[in-house]
C-alpha cells in the first residue's frame, strides 16, 4: 500500500480589500515581487496589488500575461524574473495567469510564490501543480512543483464584482472534487500529491460538496448584485480552499479526464471555461459510476440552476459523430490521465456510452421538469 500524502499551502487568508492589504502579508517573503496580471485584471486588482507592495518596501516589476498556459508563457515571464533578480512572483487573476505563475515560481531559485485569484472560478489558487496548455489552447500535461504557493489571499469583494459565470464555472469544478475523490479512493488511486488520500484530504473534499449544496445557489444571486454575502463567503471558500485542497490530497478522476478530452474538440466548446466542461465530466462520471436517478438529479438541477452545461448542445456540441466523441474518450482514457483513478478503468467506448448517456439523462430531466 503506497503512502497517505497531505500537501498544502504556507499560509490562506480571505477578507475583504484584502488586495490592499497585500504588502501586510507579502512583507518578509522577499524585496522584490514580480507581478504578472493581464490587460483587464491590471485595472480590477493588478495595480492595488502593486501599490500595496511598495507601500510596504516592496519593489516590484510590472509583466502582463499573454492569456495562455503554456511552457512558453512561462518561460518567457521567468526570463524577467531572472533578469530582474525577483525573489518573490506574484499571480493576480484567474486560473491560467495563476497556474503560469507558479510555473514561473519554480523556475526561479528560492523565490517566493503568492497567488491572488480575482475570481473563484477555479481551485487552481492552492495546488502545488498547474495545468499546461498549447499555445493553442489545447491540454498538454499536468506539471508538478516541489512546493505549494506560500500565501494565498482571496478578495470576496473582487470576486464579487466578476461575472457570476465565472462564480458558476468554479462551482462545477469545486462540484467535481467529492465525486473524483470519493472514487479515486473506492479504485485506491494516486492523488496529485503522490500518495493515497488521507482522512483529511476526503474530509475536506466532503465538505466542499456540502457547502456548495447548502450555499451555491444564494452566493450566484449575490454575485449577481455585486455583493458579499454569507453565502459568497462560503462559496469563494469552498471553490478556492476547499477544492484546491481536497482535489490535490483527495485525488482527480474521470470528470476531469473528459474535460482535458473536450479540449480535442474543434468549434465553440473551445469557448467554454474549464468548470463548464468539468460540469458535464462530473454527469458523465456519475453516469460510468451506476449511480442512481436521484443523485444525478440533485447535480443536473444544481448545474442547470448555475446556469452550466449539462446536454451535448449546451456544450455547442449538438450532432456530434460517435466517431469524434471517442476521440474525447480516447484522450480522456490515454495512460497517465486522472481517469485510471477509477475502481475499474473503462474502456473509451464505455465512457463514449456514458457522455450519451448523461446527455440523454439531462434532456430528459429538462423535458420533464
Amino acid at each position: 500500500m503506497s503512502e497517505k500524502i497531505f500537501i498544502s499551502p504556507s499560509k490562506y487568508v480571505q477578507g475583504k480589500d484584502i488586495v490592499d492589504s497585500a504588502g501586510k502579508y507579502v512583507a518578509g517573503l522577499g524585496q522584490k515581487a514580480l507581478v504578472i496580471a493581464d490587460e483587464v485584471v491590471w485595472d480590477i486588482a493588478g495595480n492595488r496589488v502593486t501599490g500595496s507592495l511598495k507601500e510596504a518596501g516592496i519593489e516590484t516589476i510590472e509583466e502582463k500575461f499573454s492569456g495562455e498556459a503554456s511552457d512558453t508563457e512561462i518561460e518567457r515571464i521567468a526570463d524577467v524574473a531572472n533578469e530582474n533578480n525577483a525573489d518573490i512572483v506574484v499571480g493576480v487573476g484567474g486560473g491560467k495567469a495563476l497556474d503560469t505563475t507558479k510555473g514561473v515560481r519554480d523556475t526561479v531559485d528560492d523565490a517566493a510564490c503568492v497567488i491572488i485569484p480575482t475570481t473563484a472560478s477555479t481551485d487552481a489558487p492552492t495546488s502545488a501543480l498547474s495545468v499546461i496548455y498549447s499555445e493553442d489552447g489545447v491540454f498538454e500535461r499536468y506539471r508538478f512543483f516541489k512546493t505549494n504557493p506560500d500565501l494565498i489571499l482571496v478578495d470576496p469583494k473582487v470576486v464579487a464584482g466578476a461575472p457570476p459565470q465565472l462564480l458558476a464555472s468554479g462551482i462545477a469544478d469545486a462540484l467535481a472534487t467529492w465525486v473524483e475523490a470519493r472514487a479515486t479512493h473506492e479504485g485506491r488511486g494516486t492523488t496529485m500529491a503522490g500518495g493515497q488520500a488521507t482522512i483529511a484530504g476526503q474530509a475536506i473534499a466532503k465538505k466542499c460538496e456540502e457547502t456548495l449544496f447548502d450555499y451555491a445557489l444564494l452566493a450566484y444571486e449575490a454575485n449577481k448584485r455585486q455583493v458579499v454575502s454569507h453565502a459568497l463567503e462560503q462559496v469563494v471558500e469552498a471553490n478556492t480552499l476547499l477544492s484546491g485542497l481536497g482535489f490535490e490530497s483527495g485525488g482527480i478522476n474521470l470528470a476531469h479526464a473528459v474535460h482535458n478530452g473536450f479540449t480535442v474538440l474543434d468549434g465553440d466548446i473551445h469557448h467554454k471555461s474549464h468548470g463548464e466542461k468539468v460540469a458535464f465530466g462530473i454527469l458523465t462520471q456519475l453516469t460510468l459510476e451506476a449511480r442512481n436517478q436521484s443523485e444525478i438529479n440533485r447535480y443536473i438541477e444544481l448545474l442547470e440552476k448555475l446556469g452550466l452545461p449539462t446536454t451535448f448542445e449546451d456544450l455547442h456540441i449538438e450532432g456530434i459523430e460517435r466517431e469524434e466523441l471517442l476521440k474525447v474518450a480516447e484522450t480522456a482514457m490515454q495512460e497517465g490521465e486522472s481517469s485510471h483513478n477509477m475502481p475499474g478503468v473503462p474502456a473509451p467506448d464505455d465512457v463514449v456510452d456514458a457522455m450519451i448517456s448523461a446527455d440523454q439523462y439531462s434532456k430528459a430531466y429538462k423535458e420533464n421538469r
